[in-house]
């Protein structure tokens, strides 16, 4: 199993938990903000095959804002 591939396939988890508990009556949306935040600057390089080759994260769109 490569090095990375149990880290990336926890936070990813652990991001869909806090997805489904986002959407509870009387969730805490201040937590979810604040921890889905840190979960997905924390998520490590993603294992092989999970993106198509020649897949490029900067060649979309630009995000509202950029010039």
């Amino acid at each position: 199993m490569c090095p990375n591939c149990e880290d990336f396939a926890r936070t990813v988890l652990l991001l869909g938990q806090l997805a489904l508990y986002a959407d509870m009556a009387g969730a805490d949306l201040d937590f979810v903000d604040a921890v889905s935040l840190s979960l997905a600057v924390s998520l490590p390089e993603p294992p092989p095959g999970v993106f198509l080759d020649g897949y490029d994260p900067d060649g979309g769109p630009a995000s509202p804002g950029d010039s």
